[in-house]
């Protein structure tokens, strides 16, 4: 069994597809084929359910995929041990963000990079329920996502990064002399808001629903640019975590004002697992952002 199989059986589990398995790995379909072929002999029992296309893998497979993720992580994090001790510490830190959090990596991966400089990052926007998975799987060294909202597993380290505010963006005239606006004023505006399967949607239908509103949406996206690109037109308005205007900024014309009645914060923060292998890339991670007021940083730019 090598090492190299084991990975053509843990990418085919994320991709779900022969092809986009091998593209993964960067080996032909043939050949990622035969190497599980190769490994089905040598268990004796077949790994992979087989049709026209891949079907999902087998009680046995299952069984394998559960192992062949662990060895994989020891093999990293070996690997990762070793590379500290000879030249400081080196490979790919895999991050897994909420989209409404990727506004604030920049904040997190600059000071990394100066105190890592031999280390690269893979940053993926994925839903929380993804992050939790892929946590699982040794596939991610950390997540960043809502950490008080939806429950998260029960092995797992939580390190807080910053208390997220809302605000509505806006260029409503009649909002000008304001320094506030309810929640049930803002469902009334034309609003573009996220989908209601990001959990960012599914907190601002909570907090619409204290208020005893519900919102009615004109435009509804699943991506955080297109939704501010949209608003940035000027016929729109939304709701939008603060920490969006650290990158984005506030346009001239545009005002941001913070959501009240109810006034409610919910907190984002790193996610990693609780058990071995433990990520090296990942506890380098949580050391540097212990060394930073996030919280301050994007508090700043609201009031300002």
């Amino acid at each position: 069994m090598l090492i190299r199989q084991l990975e053509y059986l843990t990418a085919l589990a994320r991709e779900q597809h022969f092809g986009r398995a091998a593209d993964e790995c960067g080996v032909t379909q043939p050949t990622l084929s035969a190497g599980i072929k190769q490994l089905e002999r040598e268990f004796d029992v077949p790994l992979v359910r087989r049709g026209t296309r891949f079907e999902g893998f087998t009680p046995e497979g299952e069984r394998v995929l559960r192992r062949a993720y662990l060895i994989l992580a020891e093999r990293d994090a070996l690997s990762a041990d070793v590379g500290l001790i000879r030249e400081g510490l080196t490979g790919r830190l895999r991050i897994g963000a909420i989209p409404t959090a990727l506004t604030t990596l920049a904040l997190l991966v600059s000071p990394f990079a100066d105190a890592h400089p031999r280390v690269n990052l893979s940053v993926e926007s994925m839903s929380s329920a993804d992050i939790v998975a892929r946590l699982g799987e040794f596939a991610l060294d950390i997540g960043i996502t809502y950490i008080d909202n939806d429950p998260l597993p029960s092995r797992v380290t939580v390190t807080p990064l910053y208390r997220e505010r809302y605000v509505l963006l806006t260029r409503e005239l009649a909002l000008t002399s304001r320094r506030s606006v309810s929640w049930a004023e803002a469902a009334r505006f034309p609003l573009g808001l996220l989908t209601p399967d990001m959990q960012n949607r599914r907190i601002l239908n909570d907090l619409f629903g204290q208020a005893g509103v519900s919102p009615a949406p004109i435009l509804e996206t699943n991506s955080v640019s297109t939704l501010y690109a949209q608003v940035l037109q000027g016929h729109l308005s939304s709701v939008v975590p603060h920490a969006w205007l650290h990158l984005f900024g506030l346009p001239v014309g545009m005002y941001a004002l913070p959501m009240v009645r109810p006034r409610a914060t919910k907190q984002i923060g790193i996610i990693a697992l609780d058990r071995e292998p433990r990520s090296v890339l990942g506890r380098a991670m949580v050391e540097v952002v212990g060394e930073l007021n996030l919280q301050s940083m994007l508090d700043h730019v609201l009031k300002r």
